[in-house]
């Protein structure tokens, strides 16, 4: 393989790309091979680095201030559903030929942080560290874990989140840390109609400082095409598809007794109506207009990889704090790869009756898009093949 820009050989997100095309695996689209293009350089730009850090025997000492003076642009891309942003960024990621790496759903990562926040605190209440201000510190100790962090889907709905974006990812940023995201918004459309945006605008000016800025669109969702749905996704809501739940509830636990359970998250139980093995059942009251987070969602999914949720309504503007965990918590289930059955009152792409174009619209395309590919028998056969895998490993 020629050597490319002076670097060592290596494979390329073009080069997987070019063989799923040529393969049959995907369609070839101009756009996908323009940001793959874009994650090689980023990948070139890299290695770079790190060549350039261990050029020297006493490279490694000085390696974190060459890192906060050389900064590398990540990149950010955005578009329309289904047009293969996470395909692209996950050849990205397993390319990447650094150790100190994380891919994650930027839930977890918030999570993470706001744990690592309030850690500090009671530890500078404690008197045991000496940092007033608890971000520079987390921010340092986000950096020495991975200094290429990459999300998929990035997008930002909670308030407590907002708030501290700007001032962490700049931070993050001075450490030398690598962003790469995919999101289906523009940064400009991030956090759009949230509570005191004004505050969070800074992020916005961050992000585009520090990531090269792209679109993938096209008129091609291209989950859709391979859609062969089974029966997961139950419409409309009446005592026949009651029944059919029950019915695929005691399938899938195999007839084994079910009762509630709780699940303690921090400081919060989190009640389960019902539970068996590895699957609960909810019903949509319990689980989007309740009080419940991206915390919890995920605590759940730890827990539980088959999600049971009886009587999803159609999503109008008087439910925009359920249409708000709804997004959240389908994004989670998707992200964890997890089994949903769902009954609602439409089908997927009737099931928003929002205004259009507010944040939860421009989001709601992604929920829509998703929740029809887990309806795919390529999707449930990867579960079950995953479920038997970790079944054979116990």
């Amino acid at each position: 393989m020629p050597m490319r820009d002076g670097l060592e050989p290596h494979p390329t997100v073009l080069q997987r790309y070019t063989h799923l095309v040529q393969t049959g695996a995907v369609t070839r689209d101009a756009e996908q091979e323009r940001i793959a293009r874009a994650l090689d350089r980023l990948i070139d730009s890299i290695i770079a680095r790190r060549l350039a850090t261990k050029s020297s025997a006493l490279g490694w000492l000085f390696a974190r201030k060459r890192e906060t003076k050389e900064r590398i642009k990540g990149l950010y891309v955005y578009g329309g559903v289904g047009r293969g942003k996470t395909m692209l960024m996950d050849m990205f990621y397993d390319l990447l030929p650094v150790r100190r790496k994380r891919r994650v759903h930027f839930n977890d990562f918030m999570a993470d942080v706001h744990d690592r926040i309030a850690k500090h605190r009671q530890a500078r209440k404690e008197g045991t560290v000496k940092e007033d201000d608890p971000i520079p510190p987390v921010a340092r100790a986000l950096a020495e874990q991975a200094w290429v962090l990459c999300f998929d889907e990035f997008s930002v709905t909670d308030i407590a989140d907002a708030m501290i974006l700007s001032r962490l990812f700049s931070a993050l940023f001075a450490e030398g840390v690598v962003l790469v995201a995919t999101s289906n918004v523009a940064p400009e459309n991030l956090y759009r109609d949230g509570l005191n945006r004004g505050l969070f605008l800074p992020f916005i000016d961050t992000l585009s400082r520090n990531a090269e800025i792209m679109t993938l669109d096209g008129p091609t969702d291209y989950r859709l095409e391979k859609m062969n749905r089974l029966s997961v996704y139950l419409t409309p809501i009446s005592p026949a598809s009651d029944k059919r739940m029950d019915e695929m509830w005691q399938s899938v636990t195999a007839g084994q007794p079910s009762e509630p359970a709780d699940l303690t998250v921090k400081t919060r139980k989190v009640q389960i109506p019902l539970a068996s093995g590895s699957s609960a059942r909810f019903d949509f009251v319990d689980l989007c207009e309740k009080p419940l987070a991206a915390r919890e969602y995920l605590a759940i999914t730890d827990r539980y990889d088959t999600i049971f949720i009886d009587h999803v309504p159609v999503l109008n503007p008087t439910l925009r704090n359920a249409t708000k965990r709804f997004i959240v918590l389908i994004d989670i289930l998707y992200d964890r790869k997890a089994r949903a059955v769902i009954s609602a009152d439409v089908s997927p792409d009737r099931l928003y009756a929002g205004r259009p174009g507010t944040t939860e619209a421009f989001e709601f395309d992604r929920t829509v898009s998703r929740l029809i590919e887990m309806q795919s028998k390529e999707w449930l056969e990867a579960f079950e093949q995953r479920k038997s895998l970790k079944s054979a490993a116990q």
